[in-house]
């Protein structure tokens, strides 16, 4: 009898999504997006991602370029970190821990469960080799295992760096290492209780000395209290020698990837913002971190739009919020982000790559796929242009969902699919 009664809120939940906002289909893109005005009801629109295998299919990409397949049969990959030697190393697992607070959690979670892998989480690294160079990665090992959600991937000063849902860790590197010696070094805790958000994005500077870990927030809009976002919506830089931290900017709701833009040194971020303001609110977003910066989660978005479900109001960090730099459009759920570079082409030599997870509580869906984002003088310009799609079909089958996207100086994009458990490979043509 119970479960006939969920299986009817969750039917009156579709239904509900699928009877309102069935017209919002165009998304606020670029650095001066319009916002419509905010949406409140009962349920946010939901509609379920229905898994389908790919089979002999294959994502979209653009010509010129081919895709293929080096790593199958994966435990949810994540993020990917490209070796100096070439090879590839991919975070798999799953984290996460947060109690559902309303009955609206219990449908939205049965819903976004329906759209992801029933594979366990591998909580470990992975790493692929392409040992002669022909673009078939012959060598699939486990690197490291017994992990905890491990996420966010660095390289520098002869060690590995994974930031593990709770606690940022070091493995010692030799070049042609493929399997780690002994356990992982603890450089320090990572924010972990409830984890709302559990994944820990992470970056390190050009200089090797410090990593930048992205920590989201423990709510969507403080629904826990703000004692439970105490070292939340963030993104700590962190002493790698001796694990000293210090909050870098707030006030970014779930900083999903982290990279640092060559040549600059100068910090990016996608941020995935809040939900229940109606399909065409709040943007995520891609936008440089500046140091000390605050960019308004609670209180507002997008600069100075107030969130009135925020109390008490604060109109001096209001007054303080810094407008992104550029809007992705709303719920797209972006998790990747890399700096391109000549080897992908002319045309996707300047500006950055970012995978789209995809939205679960939009009628009409948006994200599943990697787009590309085109830079001038060092910051996004124009329109950014599709570069690896076919995720999901016109008819509600999704066959991946795009996760992490890396750079590989060879000349090919990394993309992690974790519906798909697969990590795919883009390359030019000959």
């Amino acid at each position: 009898m119970k479960h006939v009664a969920t299986l009817s809120v969750i039917g009156m939940s579709l239904l509900l999504g699928a009877c309102s906002n069935e017209g919002a289909s165009t998304l606020a893109l670029g650095p001066d997006p319009k916002l419509p005005a905010p949406e409140r009801g009962i349920l946010p629109s939901m509609k379920i991602a229905e898994p389908e295998a790919w089979g002999s299919q294959k994502p979209t990409v653009p010509a010129g370029f081919t895709i293929s397949a080096i790593a199958t049969d994966l435990k949810i990959p994540r993020q990917t970190l490209v070796l100096p030697n070439g090879d590839i190393l991919v975070a798999e697992g799953r984290g996460g821990k947060a109690a559902k607070l309303k009955p609206k959690d219990v449908i939205a979670g049965y819903i976004k469960a329906q759209g992801n892998t029933k594979v366990k989480g591998g909580n470990r690294l992975t790493l692929l080799r392409d040992a002669d160079g022909d673009g078939k990665y012959e060598l699939n090992t486990v690197f490291a295992e017994n992990l905890d959600a491990p996420y966010g991937l660095a390289f520098a000063n002869n060690k590995i760096y994974v930031a593990n849902q709770g606690e940022l860790v070091s493995f010692d590197y030799q070049e042609g290492q493929t399997k780690a010696t002994g356990a992982p070094t603890s450089i320090a805790k990572l924010p972990s209780e409830i984890n709302h958000h559990w994944t820990k994005a992470m970056t390190i500077s050009p200089d090797g000395n410090f990593v930048y870990v992205g920590i989201g927030s423990n709510s969507n809009i403080t629904e826990r209290g703000m004692e439970a976002e105490v070292d939340r919506a963030l993104v700590w830089k962190i002493d790698v020698k001796t694990g000293a931290y210090k909050p870098y900017a707030t006030g970014l709701r779930n900083p999903t990837a982290l990279a640092i833009q060559p040549g600059t040194g100068q910090l990016w971020s996608v941020v995935n913002e809040r939900d229940e303001l109606g399909p065409d609110l709040v943007p995520d977003y891609l936008t440089s971190v500046r140091e000390g910066g605050f960019y308004g989660w609670p209180y507002s978005y997008w600069g100075q739009n107030v969130d009135a479900r925020v109390m008490p109001q604060d109109p001096k960090k209001v007054a303080a919020a810094i407008k992104p730099d550029y809007s992705l459009g709303s719920h797209v759920a972006a998790l990747g982000l890399s700096f391109s570079s000549p080897v992908m082409g002319d045309k996707y030599a300047d500006g950055v790559f970012v995978g789209e997870h995809g939205s679960w509580n939009r009628a009409n869906p948006v994200g599943y796929k990697v787009i590309f984002v085109p830079f001038a003088d060092g910051r996004p310009s124009g329109a950014a242009v599709d570069f690896v799609t076919g995720f999901r079909d016109g008819e509600g089958k999704t066959r991946g969902r795009p996760v992490g996207v890396t750079v590989d100086p060879k000349g090919a994009l990394i993309v992690a699919d974790d519906l798909a458990n697969t990590v795919w490979r883009v390359v030019r043509n000959p």
